[in-house]
């Protein structure tokens, strides 16, 4: 094949889109391949999702020793966490300290959208364009968009109509919002909405909370880190973070068993007090059959359901709290005297599965005709999860292909790496990778290194383009669906689905299979001179 490049100059190796977490160690291992690199950054400053969301109380669920990078040990054993889950200034701090220690601060244009990115199969050379205008070439371009970045707007009568005070979890204001002595509305009680609802409650003269549907919430049992525990994980890392890559999501969680039901009530419910107590997530991996078994499933569930019946004061409060749905169906949340809150008397739950809002008028919230009136309305109603910023973003690959029309019966990926039509364009926790199934950051971590030396291979080899195979997206695309439809959490409505975004395709984003099978299969792929993708 003639080589049509040598002429073609790009302007820069590598665009990465976003600079939080991913896009951060993109830069960073591309920089050490000696590649020229630029990154595009919507906000003021790097750190992605713990830029944005700066909620009330907003906060990681994943332990934070463990939700950093392992790239640099020297990283590792300098950087101290002050709380087992810091908050959102803490998480933002490190993202900045990582940005001083590698010097990648340079290599960032900040309040910089990208717009439009278009392959020229010509010049085997994407063009990315700005929303200032802006025009660049690349080699590659490789998105660190954010599984969860675009943010979910809710379609509510009258919304723009409301006269008080209105804002989105996932964009909130720097310089924060003061709710002391007013009338609050908080529609939507996923994540956000249990980290911010305690938080709003102790400021608010009254909140009102409207949940379409109620969520398993686990406590986090937040408390500062201890030197001499810090000390001794800090020791083991090498171990720790191995035994983790070799877990189901990426966290290590010890199993008790392989099924809820081969042991006595009391033994299991011995098990879920020990988790409850712990806190956090770890609740989720005490059996294995959890996302198999609905038996397995309804005690833990029910167990659940007992815990807020025992902490929630009035009894049709806490059967409105207590979930419908099995365990992990949806998300599971963690935090912090979430369901205590709901015994404060400046706090009533309205709910909207059965009867839902009506509108907003210029006084507050309308459901069955009658207006709960408030100052501030809070949307705490999440986002378009995993394909969404990549959706919008016009990306045209060959022969003006876009990701709009090729993802209009749902995201079709290879591992959720590459896709057919689109050659050296990259998705980093792209859909039919684990991601939010997953500790994000070793994910993150895995799929950086797979890419760049993916890339690496194609400069020893003397090529300059890749683009996955037809028929190796089709297979993985099936195999994706078929172990997502074989766990429970196809049997309700979640974001994982895309259920919460309007006319989106009911089809499972994430890849489901554990995060140990998706890594050897990636492994695999490149051992073999990269099975599925052709080079050229």
């Amino acid at each position: 094949m003639a080589d049509i490049t040598s002429n073609t100059k790009p302007d820069f190796d590598a665009v990465v889109v976003g600079a939080g977490f991913a896009g951060m160690y993109m830069l960073y291992r591309l920089r050490g391949l000696g590649l020229s690199v630029r990154v595009f950054e919507t906000g003021t400053s790097v750190g992605g999702t713990w830029y944005w969301n700066r909620y009330p109380g907003a906060r990681v669920d994943t332990e934070t020793m463990f939700y950093s990078y392992q790239f640099s040990e020297e990283l590792q054993q300098e950087w101290n966490w002050p709380e087992r889950y810091p908050a959102q200034a803490d998480l933002a701090a490190y993202a900045r300290h990582v940005a001083d220690r590698f010097d990648l601060w340079p290599d960032i244009q900040f309040k910089t959208a990208v717009e439009r990115a278009t392959w020229n199969e010509d010049t085997h050379l994407w063009a990315v364009e700005t929303g200032d205008g802006g025009r660049v070439t690349a080699r590659y371009c490789i998105m660190a968009t954010g599984c969860l970045s675009a943010v979910n707007y809710p379609h509510i009568e009258g919304l723009d109509a409301f006269a008080g005070e209105t804002y989105h979890t996932a964009h909130w204001p720097e310089a924060g919002v003061d709710f002391t002595g007013k009338r609050v509305a908080v529609i939507g009680t996923g994540s956000s909405g249990v980290q911010s609802i305690p938080v709003i409650a102790e400021q608010a003269a009254h909140l009102h909370v409207f949940q379409r549907t109620a969520n398993y919430v686990i406590p986090a049992h937040n408390r500062a880190m201890e030197p001499a525990e810090v000390a001794e994980i800090k020791a083991n890392y090498p171990e720790l973070r191995a035994r983790a890559k070799q877990s189901f999501s990426g966290n290590y969680f010890p199993v008790a068993g392989p099924s809820a039901m081969a042991v006595s009530e009391e033994e299991r419910n011995r098990e879920y007090e020990a988790r409850w107590a712990a806190g956090g997530l770890s609740i989720m991996a005490a059996y294995a059959d959890f996302q198999t078994s609905d038996a397995a499933n309804e005690t833990a569930s029910e167990f659940i359901r007992n815990k807020i019946r025992g902490i929630v004061n009035d009894p049709d409060v806490a059967e409105l709290l207590a979930p419908k749905q099995l365990f992990l169906c949806k998300r599971l949340c963690v935090g912090t005297d979430y369901y205590e809150t709901y015994n404060r008397d400046n706090v009533t739950l309205i709910d909207i599965s059965e009867t839902p809002i009506d509108r907003i008028t210029p006084e507050g919230v309308c459901v069955d005709g009658r207006v709960y009136e408030v100052d501030v309305v809070v949307l705490a109603t999440g986002f378009d999860a995993v394909t969404g910023a990549l959706k919008r973003i016009d990306i045209r690959g060959v022969d003006g292909l876009t990701v709009q029309d090729k993802w209009e019966e749902g995201p079709k990926t290879y591992l959720g790496l590459g896709m057919a039509g689109f050659p050296n364009l990259f998705t980093i926790t792209g859909p039919g990778s684990p991601s939010v199934l997953t500790n994000m950051i070793p994910s993150i971590e895995q799929h950086v290194e797979w890419i760049s030396a993916c890339i690496d291979h194609m400069r020893d080899h003397e090529f300059d383009r890749i683009e996955a195979q037809a028929e190796a997206e089709t297979a993985w695309v099936a195999h994706v669906n078929d172990i997502g439809d074989q766990t429970l959490r196809a049997t309700c409505q979640s974001w994982y689905f895309g259920s919460n975004i309007p006319g989106k395709p009911r089809v499972i984003l994430p890849f489901a299979g554990g995060f140990p099978v998706y890594a050897n299969k990636c492994d695999e792929v490149a051992a073999n001179g990269y099975t599925g993708f052709t080079l050229a």
